[in-house]
């Protein structure tokens, strides 16, 4: 009987875990008929990996390396993004260069701060976004006036956005301008779109939790590497 080691892991799993994409992404990848095993393109998704096998993405070997995550406290005036058209400052300016290659976990827009995953673990990027896991996001909201009561319940049954009805799942209230908001969806600029519609403007906006990765004692622009221990702790709960 073959031990689980000889059965090997699944395509899209060990593709994840070399940091080239989400299991969702990297299984584009095996359809798009861009992924070699031992030479032969494979397009099965059942496909496994076994020890010794050499597995090529777009002609270039893949290797799993031990997944890397990081925690960077996002300032305002960055673009979660690699590059950028206009020249403006990116996330990727903020960490060293040998770290280019991480993908960040939840998008933050240019004028928001605060916690920022980056990670090479595509299993743990699919953990934390796809949908059906329904991972909480904090966030520290203050606005430009005064919410009313009666807003505050329009906030949490929905406001139709062109992407659907957006729903903030809880409120804690420091005082009434500022806020302390969960979310668990995630339409783009969810915040900044819906309090307007309240008739309130989002004056700053900071995350300070994803699932139960909380953001550290750092400084705006630093960043801290995760160990093992720190992460399967806090993916482990967000499940």
């Amino acid at each position: 009987m073959a031990s689980p080691a000889d059965k090997g892991v699944r395509l899209n799993k060990f593709l994840a875990s070399s940091g080239v994409g989400s299991r969702r992404g990297c299984e584009e990848f095996i359809r798009q008929g861009r992924v070699e095993i031992n030479g032969k393109i494979v397009i099965d998704l059942s496909s496994r990996v076994r020890e010794g096998d050499h597995v090529k993405l777009d002609g270039k070997m893949l290797r799993q390396d031990p997944p890397l995550t990081l925690i960077l406290n996002k300032p305002k005036g960055y673009l979660c993004t690699k590059n950028d058209p206009q020249g403006r400052k990116t996330i990727y300016e903020l960490i060293p260069r040998r770290f280019s290659k991480l993908h960040y976990v939840g998008r933050l827009d240019m004028e928001s701060s605060g916690l920022l995953l980056m990670t090479s673990s595509g299993e743990l990027t699919e953990k934390l976004t796809h949908p059906r896991y329904h991972v909480e996001k904090e966030y520290e909201v203050h606005l430009d006036r005064a919410l009313e009561p009666e807003h505050t319940q329009k906030l949490l049954d929905g406001i139709h956005l062109s992407e659907g009805l957006a729903k903030i799942d809880s409120i804690h209230f420091e005082s009434r301008r500022r806020l302390r908001v969960v979310l668990t969806q995630g339409i783009n600029r969810q915040i900044r779109r819906m309090f307007p519609k309240v008739g309130c403007n989002v004056k700053r906006l900071e995350r300070i939790r994803i699932g139960n990765f909380r953001a550290p004692a750092l400084s705006t622009g630093e960043y801290q590497i995760l160990n093992h221990k720190q992460i399967e702790e806090a993916s482990q709960k967000a499940k």
